[in-house]
């Protein structure tokens, strides 16, 4: 599968953070850093980029920020291949927290949105292109969209400067069948454009549908150490690196860094292959009831939380 423009980005830190609140030491980020410039990983998404009146520090880590001198704590001024990524949530960030890349560390904003949010997603991706960034947007809850509105927000990236555009499975619901439909919609309405893919883990598939988006032509693919993310977590990322056949990628630093972090972490907290987060995406529903199941007494409860989200479908229709 050596294709040279497939780029790797390991969001570790910021996906898995939705687990733990941000709430990692400076050792582990450090550490996770160090894996990924020595394991040649492209992109490393160090956290999210949000607005402190939004949010208290009493209760998320430093990653839900990215404070400019946070970040450099970590990285210093990044003298590495691995670029350093952050993303942004429509509405949850000022334009004024962003400063002119000549003054940042950061190499790429990647824009997070729904589809009722595209326009204002190209404006802010505009928006941090202008002040020298790279930029993405990352298209959520997809597999929630229907084609026809699908088309319509095609055709709005295809007329915007945005050189790069994700295929999100938010719900980690997606087949193969459907990675097929979508790659061949996105790349007839956007030519030129880089298509990434983003997986979630709820029906084990995120590694084989990252592996069918290479199929397709995407080349920007993301994933975690050891899966870490939200409820079931990614596309693993030592995985992914021991597939491509580039000899860039080296397993045995991302190895170093799971036995040190990540795997101690995984005893701390439930993320990766439980029946909740199975059934959430079985049924392509949001990972939140699923979340706050398996932070209740009833984790193991596993028909009955079934029959709750079938009583939830039935209700909505």
């Amino acid at each position: 599968m050596y294709r040279k423009e497939l780029k790797v980005l390991d969001c570790t830190i910021r996906d898995g953070g939705l687990m733990n609140k941000w709430q990692f030491s400076k050792e582990f980020v450090k550490d996770v850093y160090t894996a990924c410039v020595d394991a040649g990983i492209d992109y490393m998404e160090i956290g999210y980029i949000s607005s402190e009146d939004q949010f208290s520090r009493d209760e998320f880590g430093a990653w839900k920020f990215c404070s400019e001198k946070d970040v450099r704590e970590i990285v210093g001024e990044n003298k590495t291949n691995t670029k350093i990524s952050v993303l942004a949530d429509i509405g949850r960030i000022k334009y004024t927290d962003i400063r002119p890349k000549k003054e940042s560390v950061i190499d790429m904003f990647r824009v997070a949105c729904y589809e009722y949010q595209i326009d204002k997603a190209i404006e802010l991706a505009h928006h941090v292109m202008d002040k020298g960034y790279e930029a993405t947007i990352n298209l959520m809850a997809v597999s929630t969209v229907t084609d026809r509105r699908l088309d319509e927000v095609l055709v709005d990236v295809s007329k915007s400067r945005v050189k790069v555009f994700y295929l999100v499975d938010s719900f980690g619901s997606m087949y193969s069948e459907d990675i097929q439909h979508l790659m061949k919609k996105y790349q007839e309405a956007l030519p030129g454009v880089t298509i990434g893919f983003h997986g979630h883990n709820n029906l084990q598939l995120a590694f084989a549908n990252t592996i069918e988006c290479i199929i397709q032509g995407a080349n920007m693919l993301d994933a975690t150490l050891l899966g870490m993310g939200r409820g079931a977590g990614n596309c693993t990322t030592e995985l992914l690196v021991s597939f491509l056949k580039n000899p860039k990628y080296k397993l045995r630093p991302l190895l170093w860094a799971i036995e040190k972090h990540v795997r101690p972490l995984q005893k701390q907290i439930d993320w990766g292959y439980f029946m909740p987060y199975l059934i959430a995406g079985a049924s392509n529903d949001h990972p939140k009831s699923a979340l706050k199941w398996m932070d209740s007494d009833r984790k193991e409860e596993y028909v009955a939380f079934y029959d709750q989200m079938r009583e939830s479908r039935q209700e909505l229709e």
